[in-house]
């Protein structure tokens, strides 16, 4: 393993601008702020000097463009399941686009890969029957989801069933159906509503959705979304029985139950998908990340035969709906490969022989001070931090992931409060445990600041400040 932190031996893989800060290459004044936008940051706060700009990666490890090598303890965002530097995928998508990079699929019209496709992930799903339609990212196949399960109701002649419940801490991308449904409040601040008729529930409790039910009218709710492990909201696995409970509920509700996999499909929890470890079938099961794990972006619903019925059987009906990406040749192509992979080295297994490990490794952090738990499932996990003290340091988790950084490792907050961490299934047993030394460095580095800070230096005689 490389020693991260550390610059490569050959020095930086990308120079700098030599031009002077504060001036362009025309004579012209300018801020040290480049022109891309990044996501989820305050603009006002990155500048060309803290930017960390990534040129490289191989399995787990990424470089900087400074030449220090990092540990990237969340695989991108997420998604990049098989590890970096895969040229196998490469090369496909590098063959697919000098034959034919992209054609739409609208209407009648179609490519080889995104057939092929379709048929790879029908044969892997657990829904039986199934379709696929095809998107560009999970965000929009949250859309699609759940745009076509309230069209199958109007469909089926149930068209007063428009609501759709999500629940707390959720996490269901970035477009306008996703934000309104996610649970978490800071991610829909300043936008008014972007789609109505939609509720929340408790993260864990199959009775506060019963009692929801209840009180909206199951004759007016079209649908139930959950992710089988909540993600991005703080990596919260579902109690036991939670997801069996919840299906049952919902079948005898006659509500349509949409699984949002973006984080967990494809392997992320030991199985294929999450819904097979927790022993439940949906009728729509949205996917993303890791069916390309990230080399190309690409999202999905697989959708099960009760919805599918109206638009497929019969003289069926046009579901006005699709993007001009949607089953994208080359994106496809880096899929086929992606699982080709994951397959081929039986990566899905490795997560589920390696989880015991995992957590025996991370979960070492939780007697740390400075942690108040640690919350894990499959290669997932989440280090969040005592209460006590970010209600005193609210700016502690950054503090800890600048740390981090120094240590050689990349990672991000989740909600402010808690460490992300989901490796690449690639990860070995050396680099988690570097990966938990260097998150324990950074945390006794944050405490130390605290003790620091804490010190009131002794004064006597005239040196009292009146």
């Amino acid at each position: 393993m490389r020693r991260l932190g550390r610059t490569n031996e050959r020095g930086a893989t990308g120079q700098r601008d030599a031009t002077p800060s504060g001036a362009h290459e025309d004579g012209k004044e300018t801020s040290n702020q480049g022109s891309f936008w990044h996501g989820f940051a305050n603009m006002a706060n990155v500048t060309s000097e803290n930017e960390v700009v990534i040129v490289r990666g191989v399995g787990c490890e990424v470089l900087d463009r400074e030449g220090r090598w990092y540990l990237d303890a969340t695989a991108g965002l997420w998604y990049c399941n098989a590890g970096y530097g895969r040229q196998a995928i490469a090369e496909a998508v590098e063959r697919q686009m000098r034959e034919l990079p992209a054609y739409s699929t609208f209407g009648m019209y179609a490519n080889e890969p995104a057939l092929e496709l379709s048929e790879r992930i029908s044969q892997l799903s657990p829904l039986a029957d199934d379709k696929v339609f095809l998107t560009c990212n999970g965000s929009d196949a949250i859309d699609t989801a759940a745009k076509m399960a309230r069209r199958y109701w109007n469909e089926v002649g149930k068209p007063e069933k428009q609501i759709i419940i999500g629940r707390e801490f959720a996490y269901h991308g970035m477009d306008a159906f996703g934000t309104s449904l996610a649970g978490i409040s800071a991610n829909a601040e300043g936008y008014g509503q972007l789609v109505p008729n939609v509720a929340r529930v408790p993260y864990d409790s199959v009775e506060a959705l019963a009692d929801e039910l209840e009180r909206l009218g199951p004759e007016n709710v079209a649908a139930f979304i959950g992710e089988p492990v909540i993600g991005a909201g703080g990596v919260y696995p579902p109690p036991d029985g939670y997801w069996t409970g919840v299906a049952e509920l919902c079948r005898e509700n006659d509500v349509l139950l949409i699984a949002d996999e973006v984080v967990t499909g494809f392997g992320r929890l030991g199985r294929w998908f999450g819904c097979e470890r927790y022993g439940f079938v949906p009728d729509l099961l949205v996917f993303a990340k890791g069916v390309t794990s990230g080399y190309l972006p690409l999202g999905g619903v697989i959708v099960g035969p009760r919805v599918q019925e109206p638009f497929w059987s019969g003289d069926g009906v046009a579901f006005k709906h699709g993007y001009t990406y949607s089953g994208h040749a080359a994106a496809c192509t880096a899929a086929l490969a992606n699982l080709d992979v994951l397959e081929g080295e039986d990566l899905v297994s490795r997560v589920a022989a390696f989880e015991p490990e995992w957590v025996e490794i991370v979960s070492s952090l939780a007697s740390h001070p400075l942690v108040q738990e640690v919350r894990t499932a499959g290669l997932l996990g989440a280090v969040e931090l005592s209460q006590e003290e970010l209600e005193t340091r609210p700016g502690l988790v950054e503090e800890v992931i600048a740390n981090m950084r120094e240590e050689g490792i990349l990672t991000r907050s989740l909600l402010g409060t808690a460490i992300h961490l989901s490796p690449a299934f690639v990860i070995s047993r050396e680099q988690t445990d570097a990966l938990v030394a260097g998150l324990s460095h950074a945390l006794d580095a944050a405490r130390e600041d605290e003790d620091t800070a804490r010190v009131t230096p002794e004064r006597g005689g005239d040196d009292r400040l009146e």
